[in-house]
């Protein structure tokens, strides 16, 4: 029998759908077009916004005719065991190719923002730990593995990682974020990318693009950046995660910016990302986004004109389940209302994808091809490794930290004795399990309390929950000031607890109006201090709070950001001194719950000055973080130098390790602009390295700096490189300077295309 042209592996890939699609009714080239959500409750306390009302049954028999584009959340939207549940989408797999005319499957993607999001994956890190890490190669590994659970599954598509930079952390989505700078943002995202499509996932990004610049931090809220913060903020990630990751799809975001809705936004889609960037994957909708573009943003009055638009901008598929591009869009096709072209576009590019992943072969198989194990031990060492590089030591002024082996310790707070608080939002027991209470959380994840007790068998450990993370109830105060009085230290483990829309205190749709901690936990924190039993804060959380209510009345202050499955023995670890901390703020902790929206990518007005009597500077300011140990910075002598405007120079450093105990500093290099033709931020990262020495050691490290990585947007909307003086500063944190090397850039204004240099490349070698 002959191989069908669009089966044959031997054939170009254009070929292939090229025939395929000139055989093909609209009614097929739609059906690839959009997604499908079986089992996605229509009860008001779904996982995506507006579910309730977004969601419809449908004739799956009769839907699968036509064929399918993808299925949503197999796994993620019930607890499923994984080898039943591959198992069941293998069969839903072969009914697809089965009852359509080509034999085409469909693409399954599930979320995989801190993990695969099924029932007994194992739970990693959230993002923003992933930026304290300052870790990327780490970051890769973990990806990786989550690649290669999601494909042991039968799934394709993972929707992560999320590049969206913190402009304001009153905003619920801050965990899901790496960081408030963009190229940490960039170089950490882009080694996650690397790592799914190694297992052959295909990575999407989000939230294309503004989504975390509402106004107001509200979620879903208009974005009102500027076109210069737009450009040198908001879509470096983006481009870098592309470029230097490989993503081969993004996901339109449900943000307006200046009142365009991302997903109807052909300069953004189209233009920029394809034709600009060379993008040649996929875009998705955001879950129901192009829906909103009727029913939240009114600028289309039906489903089939939000289907117009957003097929016109160069969203290619519809998720999570078929409401604009079926019916109402074969419709509007058929009445010369819509080019076919645009679904030709569109389905050319879904079935482009389908073939790189092996989907139209002819010996397509979606069997299991070895044991679903989705929590394995390699898995929880690399979670456990990197809660462990995420943990940050804010402060430790006389030495409390580490605990002694034999202390008497009050264990105090809501955060300490709850498996929960090691999770974010889109993990799994806190996304789906909160719907399916009879149901054990599938993975052991150690509490603070149950860790440190394995930690320091000798010490006297007693307990009090002292109050709930956000009733304001102050009735369990009376127990929790009598065990911190009877201790020798008392560890006050606070923060947040992860949930969606409204249900938590950080996550998607939990957004609040300032930035004190939750509840009444402050005041406890308070009525602890005031025992005078030395207090160390811990907080477990998924955004920075303002701490200046306490400084200098603590003894030390530990913060992690939802640390994952193996968080508890990671911040237990950094208590008693197995772990030396090494972790670095993603984003800066404010002095005053008032202090905020900041980040530290201020221009001149954006700082403390006299034209104002609030001052936003930070109490810890981004890239800080203590150890255990001490790190001298021997800078190489650098007199002042000059390079043209397309020239490289390297700032060398030489980081010794003149304590007693191993430990990781993390060398940061940023940039400062004196006079530029328009505002700049007064530092910004450029570069930065984790170099771990042992006692007594020391490396060299060499930052090849290109005039590429000065640029910016100027006042025409060109990204330039301008001549003149720059400083780069080889620093601890945004605040803590090292080292300055000045230069002048010599010769030109350059304007810059998309094949810029975007990587300040460290080298590590031998010190001299």
């Amino acid at each position: 029998m002959t191989t069908a042209p669009w089966r044959d592996p031997a054939l170009p890939a254009a070929a292939r759908v090229d025939a395929l699609l000139s055989r093909m009714t609209l009614e097929e080239k739609t059906a690839q077009l959009y997604g499908v959500w079986v089992g996605a409750a229509t009860d008001g306390e779904g996982v995506a916004p507006h579910q309730h009302d977004m969601t419809a049954d449908h004739d799956w028999d009769e839907l699968i005719t036509h064929g399918l584009g993808q299925l949503t959340r197999s796994f993620g939207t019930a607890p499923v065991d994984p080898a039943l549940g591959a198992q069941a989408l293998a069969r839903a797999q072969r009914r697809i190719a089965e009852a359509g005319r080509f034999g085409i499957p469909a693409v399954a993607h599930e979320e995989c923002l801190a993990g695969f999001t099924a029932w007994q994956a194992t739970a990693y890190p959230v993002p923003l730990a992933w930026g304290a890490s300052f870790d990327p190669p780490l970051v890769e590994e973990m990806a990786r593995r989550i690649g290669r659970d999601l494909r042991s599954a039968g799934v394709h598509q993972g929707l992560a990682p999320v590049l969206d930079v913190v402009r304001d952390p009153r905003w619920g989505r801050v965990e899901e974020t790496i960081g408030e700078d963009p190229y940490l943002t960039g170089t950490i995202g882009a080694a996650y990318v690397r790592g799914l499509e190694s297992a052959g996932i295909v990575a999407t990004l989000k939230h294309f693009a503004g989504y975390a610049s509402s106004a107001g931090a509200r979620n879903l809220a208009p974005v009102r950046a500027g076109v210069r913060e737009f450009a040198d903020v908001t879509l470096p990630p983006f481009e870098m995660a592309l470029r230097e990751g490989g993503a081969r799809s993004v996901m339109a975001a449900y943000n307006e910016t200046d009142g365009v809705p991302a997903s109807a936004d052909p300069a953004l889609l189209t233009e920029l990302l394809r034709e600009q960037w060379g993008f040649t994957g996929t875009v998705v909708a955001d879950y129901f986004g192009i829906g909103f573009l009727q029913t939240l943003h009114r600028v289309a009055d039906g489903p089939a004109e939000a289907a117009h638009a957003a097929l016109a901008a160069g969203v290619d598929v519809e998720l999570p389940t078929v409401k604009c591009y079926g019916t109402p869009l074969v419709a509007a096709v058929r009445a010369g209302e819509v080019p076919e072209e645009l679904v030709d576009r569109a389905a050319r590019r879904v079935l482009l994808q389908k073939c790189e992943l092996g989907l139209l072969d002819e010996d397509w198989n979606p069997e299991p091809t070895g044991p679903v194990r989705l929590d394995s031990p390699a898995n929880r060492a690399v979670a456990r490794r990197l809660a462990e590089e995420s943990v940050v030591l804010l402060d430790n002024p006389d030495g409390v930290l580490p605990l002694g082996p034999d202390t008497r310790i009050a264990v105090v707070g809501p955060r300490a004795a709850d498996a929960l608080a090691m999770l974010g939002c889109y993990s799994f027991p806190s996304h789906v399990l909160p719907h399916h209470p009879e149901v054990p959380l599938g993975i052991e994840i150690p509490t603070v309390l149950e860790a440190l007790r394995a930690e320091l068998p000798d010490a006297k450990v007693a307990f009090a929950e002292g109050c709930a993370v956000s009733d304001p109830d102050t009735a369990g105060f009376e127990e929790a000031v009598t065990r911190a009085s009877e201790a020798d230290v008392c560890l006050a483990v606070l923060g947040d607890r992860a949930g969606l829309f409204g249900r938590g205190t950080s996550g998607e749709g939990c957004d609040v109006t300032d930035l004190r901690l939750p509840g009444a936990q402050g005041e406890l924190l308070d009525a602890l201090v005031a025992t005078g039993v030395p207090v160390v804060l811990v907080l477990l959380t998924g955004r920075p709070y303002a701490l200046g209510r306490w400084h200098g009345r603590l003894a030390a202050v530990v913060q992690a950001f939802f640390p994952g499955e193996e968080g508890g023995p990671a911040v237990a670890g950094v208590l008693s001194g197995r772990v030396n901390p090494s972790g670095r703020l993603p984003v800066s902790v404010p002095r005053v719950p008032g202090g905020q929206p900041w980040t530290y990518l201020q221009p001149p007005l954006g700082l403390a000055g006299e034209v104002s009597n609030l001052d936003p500077t930070p109490l810890y300011a981004f890239g800080h973080g203590r150890s255990y140990t001490s790190f001298a910075w021997e800078p190489a002598e650098s007199p002042e130098a000059e390079i043209g405007t397309d020239g490289s120079y390297d700032v060398t450093v030489t980081v010794r390790n003149t304590g007693e105990r191993a430990g990781a500093e993390v060398v940061q290099l940023y940039l400062h602009d004196p006079v530029a033709s328009v505002t700049r931020p007064d530092v910004r990262l450029i570069g930065y390295r984790r170099v771990e020495l042992s006692p007594g050691e020391a490396r060299r490290l060499t930052f090849r700096f290109h005039a590429d990585l000065s640029s910016f947007t100027d006042r025409s909307g060109r990204r330039v490189v301008e001549p003149g003086a720059l400083e780069l500063r080889l620093a601890a944190s945004s605040a803590d300077v090292r080292h300055t090397a000045r230069l002048t850039l010599r010769g030109p204004t350059r304007v810059l295309g998309t094949e810029r240099r975007l990587l300040c490349e460290a080298e590590v070698s031998a010190a001299g």
